[in-house]
């Protein structure tokens, strides 16, 4: 007898839907899966057949041939078992209306007593069994709520391959999954763990970092060890606008990809802010591998990447980031696949001054020999550096500053201010598709939008040729420029813009690193 199911195979951030074809038929006892599967999909039927037996149900003891298709994509993981399952139970006819498997979609791995475990891109593909207009998802009970944001598309929570068959044979009745998802994710929007209210001092610091967050610009903080750099970076991401829903949507999409969502997840909330170690490997940050994953900077995507100790990553892993940094999504093509993960994220970085961390301190002398600075900052190239808006010097923070009792200004305050300047950017660039804020303004739209007063145009000018800037500061000051105009509702940009634009771009100084 021959039965279908269906489920999905995930490609990228999207999902595709495959249909699992069971056919039991005369002849020796073999059991076959065809339809370019990978070690992971053809061990299942290991899996299915001690799940099968344990739960006193038979396996077929003729021929067995299971085909996915469509037969020309490889299907990867485990996720398959649960529909395999079934369509062999429907085949075997140990269900009673076989006709209903149609009506859904079946994801979930299964132990081998039978116990379901939950699955990689519920999302996405709770995303394509509604497009393809499926009455139902069936999935794992962890997945449940995650494939629950979909809205008008019935999720239904499995436990047990028991459960599954009770439910198909009418004996079981398991109510949709139902979540308030945009209740749940407008409440979880400011529930952040850390404040700029907890920073002692650094005010110009802050002034620094609500500049990155207004442009969405990315930036490079370097300071001797314990100025706080770290602390600073990890409370940028409470003073970025909101996600809206088709970010949180988008974000989440990847999360759920990567299996990086904890249980019983819905969308995600806050911006995310991704901090690997710098050990990492090139396939690790930008994604990768033999069954293309995220990597760090896709899962930072509408969020924040945050690399500390920058000249200490490998060379060879900064400058795989040059790219998606200017095309804000990355490529990962494969003998039989390519795919592509978003990577618009923010970059923040920070790095000691040199090797021993004190050169440039008030109070400390740096033990470097000569030219070890230079050497120093040179592992990170000059296409990279020319990707980072602001460069900000982190100095280390007075005791009368620490001692100080009263709260510094909260997260909650600057927040509203980048708000502001952001719906400022988002009416100039209405008419620009891919561009959201001052950071993704291109060489065109830079002459339009970026020229400041004459006044302002002399001081940059001055500035140029006095403090010895690269010509690659030029742009960046201009951008940084038209942020700071926007923060203070300027619609022409002064003087008093550019000369705080130009403060930040100290490693464009010849001078800097003696």
């Amino acid at each position: 007898m021959l039965v279908k199911t269906y489920g999905s195979a995930v490609y990228g951030v999207e999902a595709i839907t495959i249909t699992i074809e069971v056919n039991v038929m005369p002849g020796n006892i073999h059991y076959y899966i065809v339809g370019l599967p990978d070690n992971a999909v053809k061990e299942s039927l290991q899996r299915v057949e001690s799940a099968i037996k344990t739960n006193g149900y038979q396996m077929p003891r003729t021929k067995l041939v299971i085909n996915l298709a469509p037969a020309d994509i490889k299907k990867s993981g485990s996720s398959f078992d649960l529909a395999i399952a079934i369509g062999i139970l429907a085949a075997n006819n140990q269900l009673k209306d076989p006709h209903r498997l149609k009506d859904y979609m079946i994801m979930g791995e299964l132990n081998l007593d039978g116990t379901v475990h939950p699955i990689k891109g519920a999302l996405p593909i709770a995303i394509t069994a509604r497009k393809e207009g499926f009455k139902g998802l069936i999935v794992p009970k962890q997945n449940c709520r995650e494939a629950g944001m979909v809205n008008s598309l019935p999720v239904y929570g499995i436990g047990h391959l028991t459960e599954l068959i009770k439910f198909m044979n009418d004996e079981l009745i398991i109510e949709p999954v139902a979540i308030n998802t945009r209740e749940e994710f407008f409440d979880a929007q400011e529930d952040f763990e850390y404040d700029f209210s907890e920073v002692k001092g650094q005010e110009s610091i802050k002034r620094a970092l609500e500049i990155t967050a207004a442009g969405g610009h990315n930036a490079l903080l370097i300071g001797p060890p314990g100025a706080g750099k770290t602390m600073l970076a990890k409370r940028l991401s409470t003073i970025l606008p909101p996600l809206s829903i088709k970010e949180a949507l988008e974000t989440t999409k990847i999360h759920s990809v990567a299996g990086k969502l904890p249980a019983h997840a819905t969308l995600i909330a806050k911006r995310p802010f991704r901090s690997p170690h710098h050990t990492i490997s090139d396939v690790a940050l930008v994604g990768g591998g033999s069954v293309p994953q995220p990597g760090e900077i896709s899962l930072a995507h509408n969020g924040v990447l945050f690399l500390d100790e920058l000249p200490e990553f490998k060379r060879s892993v900064l400058e795989v980031m040059r790219q998606p940094l200017e095309e804000r999504r990355v490529s990962i093509s494969r003998a039989r696949v390519a795919v592509d993960f978003p990577a618009s994220f923010m970059l923040i970085s920070a790095m000691n001054p040199c090797p021993c961390g004190f050169y440039n301190h008030p109070e400390k002398e740096c033990t470097c020999a000569p030219g070890i600075v230079h050497k120093y900052l040179n592992k990170i190239s000059g296409p990279l550096l020319d990707r980072i808006d602001l460069h900000v010097e982190v100095t280390p923070v007075p005791f009368s500053d620490l001692s100080r009792q009263r709260d510094a200004e909260p997260s909650s305050d600057i927040r509203a201010r980048v708000i502001a300047a952001r719906a400022i950017q988002t009416e100039r660039f209405k008419k620009n598709n891919g561009i959201y804020c001052n950071a993704q303004i291109n060489s065109k739209l830079l002459r339009e939008v970026c020229t400041p007063n004459a006044a302002g145009l002399n001081l940059l000018k001055a500035a140029m040729n006095k403090l010895n800037l690269s010509a690659r500061a030029y742009d960046r000051i201009l951008k940084v420029s038209r942020t700071v105009a926007d923060l203070a509702a300027s619609e022409t940009i002064l003087t008093e813009h550019v000369a705080e634009a130009i403060t930040y771009r100290n490693l464009d100084r010849e001078s800097w690193g003696g």
